[in-house]
């Protein structure tokens, strides 16, 4: 399809914001919204680099306008230790199958989320966690997060086990998965992997990812701090489920 037939924008656009709409409602899992919708359309080697600019610029839009939450402390050290985990990601991408390891964390996830969808939320661990475990949850998720493309999950079941509102948890984890998004950027810049087509389809998409963006960030200050727990816990259960599946 031609990116400026108008079914085609239609369907990309349609894709974009309901992607957007759900980042900014929970600051990840665009790629997971948006790829039903874009992956029908769309070449992998389109859609994918496309998804990640979008994702990117969501994740930027939500830092700026959620920025009185972020949490400087300890989102440095969740960074740093989740560079360090894509390096032996990318090592382990061509010595293991990572189609089976991607099936046995998306099992994982599912009956993680499941188990805790039916369980009531636990009371908050008062305490600022130490050093060497903000350090060690950004490893792993950036780990995983360069064999599953979900570096976000990790840290997001840490923040659950620890019982954090939804302010601390987004001002924690947002600004961890916005710089690894922005690493994989660099990653596939670095390859030529972003085309001339993929960017005026970024382009042509501006309009619907800033309305979605605008409208879940709207959602998220609204909703409560339970909601927040169910929504999060459900794109949990539905990533997991699509790893299996």
């Amino acid at each position: 399809m031609h990116p400026f037939d108008p079914v085609f924008c239609l369907i990309v656009s349609a894709g974009v914001f309901a992607g957007a709409v759900v980042s900014g409602l929970v600051g990840f899992a665009f790629s997971a919204v948006a790829g039903v919708v874009l992956l029908q359309v769309l070449q992998p080697t389109e859609a994918v680099p496309l998804m990640m600019a979008c994702s990117i610029i969501t994740q930027g839009v939500s830092l700026v306008a959620l920025r009185g939450t972020v949490q400087w402390r300890g989102s440095p050290l969740l960074i740093t230790g989740g560079a360090l985990g894509i390096v032996p990601a990318l090592y382990l991408l061509h010595t293991i199958d990572a189609r089976i390891l991607r099936a046995e964390f998306g099992a994982f996830l599912a009956a993680y989320a499941a188990y805790l969808l039916v369980r009531p939320a636990v009371a908050r661990v008062r305490g600022v966690p130490g050093r060497f475990r903000h350090a060690l949850v950004g490893f792993g998720g950036g780990l995983i997060g360069g064999l599953t493309a979900m570096p976000g999950a990790l840290p997001t079941i840490w923040c659950e086990l620890r019982g954090m509102p939804k302010d601390d948890q987004r001002g924690l984890v947002q600004p961890y998965i916005a710089a690894m998004q922005l690493l994989a950027l660099v990653l596939m810049l670095s390859h030529n992997a972003l085309s001339s087509r993929m960017l005026l389809n970024l382009a042509l998409s501006l309009p619907a990812l800033a309305a979605g963006a605008a409208i879940g960030i709207m959602m998220f200050r609204r909703i409560g701090d339970g909601l927040f727990r169910h929504v999060v816990l459900a794109l949990l259960l539905v990533s997991g489920l699509t790893f299996v599946l």
